[in-house]
């Protein structure tokens, strides 16, 4: 079992897995369901559980840790609603998390590691490197707690905080259970996004998993030459090992595969750039989305202008693909993410 502070990590815990717990304390099996209503509520206090006895309250506390991050800051967008969280963990380590508010309803987009080391060359995640991954529990935390404290009902999740969660795999794996467990929060898998640099090594691992879940790969050029220059995780993969081992994902689940793409005045942002983006997407019938890049004072980087922009849009829609712009959401809020936590936590550089 996942431990924190050496405790069991309770709210990393399955329904089947506290049943055993609890009657090793000597309870009911039903207690277990009791039990894990409130962690996927977002209990942080064991006193909160009023329908368990206070005597199993007392031994559950001193076997086990129930996880309450804490608001380190939160900044709410005055342009569109978004609200960006900051979250400190027991350990005193920090990520952020996002609420969005679409017309289909409200998204959390949550990290899924305290920093990154894949070293992407625009993201403001990477300054600093990965410090560790986060726990089942804390993802949870992520969706149950900016539920909480931003009073909006979250209706879909995507995985595109800080960090790789095919880098961190069991306990992403671990945390979708438990966000899609009928028995609990219950998000439906096609509610949910999962984005990746191009772990291909994981691809297998995932697609075994058989979930109705979006894979996202963030993309950001169509050429090896530009991308490993954006993206160290390109170096040894290659552009065309990412889109074989797409094929086969697509093939072995039927899930369309979203292509995330940065756009970035005079780097990815050209015509020739365009239509090879198109040949590669086109078989796949996936779906690109362009994101205007959100500036990171620490980097060079600049967003494509709006005629590039919609130069590049135009090429890819005539080549016949299916392409979105990414609606620009809490720019006044430091929106790329880990810009909030390296301005509010020291992060080495």
């Amino acid at each position: 079992m996942l431990e924190i502070n050496g405790k069991i990590d309770i709210k990393s815990l399955l329904p089947e897995e506290l049943e055993t717990l609890l009657r090793e304390l000597g309870q009911p099996g039903y207690r277990a369901g009791q039990l894990f209503s409130w962690l996927s509520r977002g209990c942080g206090d064991w006193d909160e559980m009023t329908n368990l006895p206070r005597s199993l309250r007392a031994a559950l506390q001193e076997r086990c840790f129930l996880s309450a991050p804490r608001v380190l800051r939160r900044q709410e967008s005055q342009e569109d609603g978004t609200i960006k969280f900051l979250w400190e963990f027991a350990d005193g380590n920090a990520v952020e998390t996002v609420v969005m508010r679409y017309h289909y309803g409200n998204t959390v987009c949550i990290s899924s590691q305290v920093g990154c080391r894949q070293g992407c060359a625009f993201c403001a995640s990477a300054i600093g490197g990965k410090v560790r991954d986060l726990l089942p529990s804390e993802m949870l935390d992520e969706v149950l707690f900016s539920e909480k404290e931003s009073g909006l009902p979250i209706s879909h999740i995507v995985l595109m905080g800080i960090g790789e969660p095919l880098d961190n795999f069991d306990n992403v794996m671990r945390f979708l259970e438990l966000i899609n467990h009928p028995k609990g929060r219950n998000i439906g898998m096609r509610h949910i996004s999962l984005s990746t640099c191009g772990l291909l090594e994981r691809f297998d691992d995932l697609a075994a998993r058989d979930l109705q879940l979006t894979l996202s790969v963030s993309l950001h050029a169509p050429d090896d030459e530009t991308r490993s220059r954006l993206m160290p995780a390109n170096r040894g993969r290659s552009v065309d090992a990412l889109f074989e081992k797409c094929r086969e994902y697509y093939e072995r689940t039927g899930r369309r595969i979203s292509f995330e793409y940065a756009m970035i005045d005079g780097v990815n942002d050209s015509p020739r750039q365009a239509r090879e983006l198109a040949r590669r997407v086109r078989p796949l019938e996936a779906h690109v989305n362009l994101i205007p890049l959100n500036h990171v004072e620490e980097r060079s980087f600049q967003p494509s202008s709006p005629d590039n922009l919609k130069r590049f849009v135009d090429i890819l829609t005539r080549n016949g693909v299916n392409v979105t712009v990414r609606r620009r959401l809490g720019s006044d809020v430091d929106a790329s993410c880990g810009q909030l936590r390296r301005k509010t936590v020291k992060v080495e550089q």
